[in-house]
């Protein structure tokens, strides 16, 4: 089964976009649940986005991808 990673729709006031500005864990590693896997910035705002569920990771939007609130960046499969 495949859970996307999706940005939350609360997750920043106002509709403007983000951008990945790292990942914390590579493509095809291990998570657990509430592992932190990639970074994000909004409006000079960092943000932390974690793993939902245990799984293999799979990176779908790359480092310096402009992204929207409810994008899927990523799956753990």
């Amino acid at each position: 089964m495949t859970t996307p990673i999706v940005i939350a729709d609360d997750l920043w006031d106002g509709d403007a976009e983000a951008v990945i500005t790292s990942w914390l864990v590579s493509d095809g590693a291990e998570v657990a649940p509430g592992d932190l896997v990639a970074e994000i910035m909004s409006e000079k705002a960092q943000f932390e986005i974690e793993a939902p569920v245990a799984g293999v990771l799979k990176i779908v939007e790359g480092e310096d991808a402009v992204i929207a609130k409810g994008a899927t960046i990523g799956v753990v499969e």
